[in-house]
């Protein structure tokens, strides 16, 4: 009756009691299997570094080496059965390793421990990671100068507060991204310059009294250094709390891009038209195109940014070195990794296929007075007038055009020397949509001049 009752308060699939429980919360097999290849890749550089010191013979590194290299193969084919006894990773390959060859497998733990080899192995991984991100920022960045480029004369409406400001370039808008995907770039790039330390050979935390060589390991995994401090080296985990920070602003990027086509593609704008690829159909109105494409994209930051938060909630009390606590920093940036992927792909493919509506573009470029600041501008340089005393003058000048149901350029000079007499007829060189873009060529204006500059620019940068 009270083993009964007592497995009974665990309630469904513990109903075994609490071994179940503790292999549950303890094993990571479940996901820490992705790092499969880079727990491979240490171990065979820690295997090699061992008999190149005489710690282990050389055909016990031989043997371990090329039964780990069997041991991918059962793992990437798909035959490789992967057991949550065995907790993690690094004891299931190790435990196959032992079937494959035999005695040797046991030497191959020598002068490392499992916190020195998840935080190589882990290391590696986000590394990994942040190649693809770049690869894909600049893919991204890639596509958007294709629009910029053919589009570097197309006028549209430039907006703050979501209200027509000023009339801009549509490669000027597009560029405006590459820019910001080009600081992503340089923060993952930054942060994977600092993670390239390996903590391979830290051992539990205090390191190790075998003659081991950091440095040829290191080497061999790619990293610029070991890491300087054994205790640091185990309970480090910057280099992923660093790539979750730059992935969160990478989707904030993104997902301010997603609203926009989001609103772009509405049928209130016409802006843009988003290809069937990238968009589905309403199950029961029919004339429906929804940009669902865009619309996950954006939600995506939500995934990334909670990895980030997590990640630093469960790092920010630990004491040095190593505590299980750092089990649950892998979950959420593999997940957080993925999204990432996923929406820079999905952005690139929409940006590629997508089609701008130029005739409503320019339509609502000229729209809600967007020259106004124009107008101010002239009055300033041809009439000598105080840039204060412009504005209020184009105000009146707004106003009265609005009380005439017409925009700037529809007035007649009459109806503007009403305003101000001394007024001439070369205003009107100054409020067409087209001489507005053209006229801002100040450098990283909106001057279809400017925009090719920058557009050659980063065609030198991307190669």
């Amino acid at each position: 009756m009270t083993d009964k009752n007592s497995n009974a308060m665990w309630g469904g699939r513990f109903a075994a009691g609490p071994d179940a429980i503790m292999e549950a919360i303890n094993a990571s097999i479940s996901y820490d299997k992705r790092m499969a290849a880079q727990d491979i890749a240490g171990s065979r550089a820690h295997a090699a570094m061992l008999a190149a010191q005489g710690i282990i013979t050389d055909s016990d590194a031989t043997a371990i080496r090329e039964g780990l290299l069997t041991v991918l193969s059962e793992i990437e084919t798909g035959s490789f059965q992967f057991s949550t006894a065995l907790e993690d990773i690094h004891m299931n390959v190790e435990a196959r390793l032992k079937e494959v060859i035999g005695a040797p497998a046991g030497r191959l733990h020598t002068g490392r421990s499992r916190n020195d080899q998840v935080a190589t192995d882990f290391r590696l991984w986000v590394r990994d990671q942040v190649d693809a991100a770049i690869a894909g920022c600049e893919a991204l960045q890639r596509a958007l100068l294709q629009q910029a480029e053919a589009g570097a004369d197309w006028v549209m409406p430039g907006f703050t507060h979501l209200q027509t400001a000023q009339p801009v370039t549509w490669g000027h808008h597009m560029m405006a991204y590459v820019e910001m995907l080009g600081r992503d770039v340089g923060r993952f790039r930054d942060a994977r310059a600092r993670m390239n330390e390996s903590p391979l050979g830290a051992a539990a935390l205090a390191g190790t009294g075998f003659p081991i060589d950091r440095h040829m390991t290191a080497t061999a995994l790619g990293f610029d250094r070991p890491s300087a401090n054994s205790l640091d080296a185990v309970a480090d985990r910057d280099f992923a709390l660093e790539f979750l920070s730059a992935a969160t602003i990478c989707a904030m990027h993104l997902s301010r891009f997603a609203e926009e086509l989001v609103i772009w593609s509405s049928a209130q704008f016409r802006f843009v038209a988003l290809s069937d690829r990238f968009s589905t159909g309403s199950s029961i109105m029919p004339q429906k195109k929804n940009p669902d494409a865009a619309e996950l994209i954006r939600a995506k930051i939500g995934r990334i940014l909670g990895a980030m938060v997590a990640l630093f909630t469960v790092m920010k009390g630990l004491p040095l070195a190593y505590s299980k606590d750092m089990q649950e920093d892998k979950e959420q940036t593999f997940d957080a990794a993925d999204s990432l992927m996923l929406a820079l792909a999905a952005m690139e493919g929409m940006v590629r296929d997508m089609t701008a509506n130029t005739k409503a573009l320019e339509a609502a470029a000229g729209a809600g007075f967007s020259t106004a600041t124009d107008l101010a501008d002239w009055l300033v340089r041809a009439l000598n007038m105080p840039f204060r005393d412009a504005h209020h003058v184009t105000g009146s000048l707004v106003a009265l055009a609005e009380a005439k149901g017409c925009d700037l350029p529809d007035l007649t000079l009459a109806d503007m020397q009403s305003v101000h007499s001394a007024i001439t007829d070369d205003v009107f060189g100054v409020l067409g949509v087209h001489n507005s873009v053209a006229s801002r060529t100040s450098y990283g204006g909106t001057a279809p001049l400017r925009v090719r500059e920058q557009i050659a620019r980063w065609k030198d940068i991307l190669g």
